[in-house]
């Protein structure tokens, strides 16, 4: 049995579909992340797992029990961090963590336990008698999922927890929630970054309230069929729009300093040239790429 099922999810506001007729499933001690831009669907989806919210059709289930009639049950195995925790600013970081465990009725010997275990990969014990209001954003993160971890949860669930955090407090916190996966925890997590996808064993690419592929960062890489190359040039703006009139580029996209564009085929050397010409030598530069999965999540919301 999957930890988590959802099967024909549908959540609405009004006449606006957030999430469209969904289906996923994550399996047991498994890191799945939820991968799409704000306004995606991801925290309606996320909500609707963790009890707060009812879908408007379809079921999800937790460990088997409804998120519509199981709700103390399923709130007692799962651990929550919303995309703003509210963490009491004016409380220590031991304030906090009491606070959350008498919240989650944690027995005194066990939370001195957890406490131990929690300050030890955190790192937040020689900051345990500063208030929250005056931590860093990264360690702030870092006690949201302290307390979300207080009760010892079979499963995680969290709501872009690495969002405005710098990057190496962000490469901590997946150490973090590595070391808490081998404690046989599923960890459901959303995340804007790209990038971050490749931390997850799968994850799901959504966007719009839809998921426009699921499975192993790999898998989207590989399902990723059009030859892709990096363009440089004078004025990047003008190449994007020059390569997305020519017959044989499929997609082209702004990527930084350069143009990704990817092809129906392969171009040969005689393209390369005439494409030189056909665009006053703007085109000054072009390198062979394998596709990273933000050009896989790019060409999915434009081809499907």
């Amino acid at each position: 049995m999957n930890d988590i099922e959802i099967k024909n999810f549908t959540k609405k506001y009004g006449v606006t579909e957030a999430v469209k007729n969904i289906n996923l499933s994550v399996k047991k001690g498994e890191i799945f992340g939820l991968v799409g831009p704000d306004g995606a669907g991801k925290t309606s989806l996320i909500r609707s797992i963790c009890t707060l919210l009812v879908p408007d059709s379809g079921s999800i289930l937790v460990r088997g029990m409804d998120v519509s009639k199981s709700i103390a049950e399923i709130r007692s195995i799962l651990g929550y961090m919303p995309q703003r925790f509210s963490l009491y600013q004016d409380l220590t970081v031991e304030q906090n963590l009491r606070f959350f465990a008498d919240l989650f009725q944690v027995p005194e010997k066990e939370r001195e336990i957890r406490k131990k275990q929690l300050f030890q990969f955190s790192r937040l014990k020689p900051f345990q008698k500063r208030q929250a209001g005056k931590l860093s954003g990264g360690m702030k993160q870092k006690l949201a999922l302290s307390c979300a971890l207080i009760h010892t949860p079979e499963i995680l669930v969290l709501d872009e927890p690495t969002f405005g955090v710098d990057p190496v407090s962000r490469q901590e916190f997946w150490e973090i929630l590595r070391i808490i996966q081998k404690e046989g925890t599923t960890i459901l997590v959303s995340t804007a970054y790209m990038d971050e996808a490749d931390q997850c064993e799968r994850i799901a690419l959504f966007f719009d309230g839809n998921i426009k592929g699921i499975g192993t960062p790999d898998e989207l890489r590989a399902n990723f069929k059009y030859p892709l190359y990096k363009l440089s040039g004078s004025i990047l703006r003008d190449l994007k729009i020059s390569f997305s009139s020519f017959e044989e580029v499929h997609t082209t996209q702004l990527f930084g300093d350069s143009v990704h564009v990817s092809f129906k085929k392969e171009p040969d050397e005689k393209q390369w040239g005439n494409w030189q010409e056909s665009t006053n030598n703007n085109l000054v530069q072009w390198t062979k790429l394998k596709p990273t999965i933000e050009d896989v999540f790019l060409d999915l919301m434009e081809t499907k």
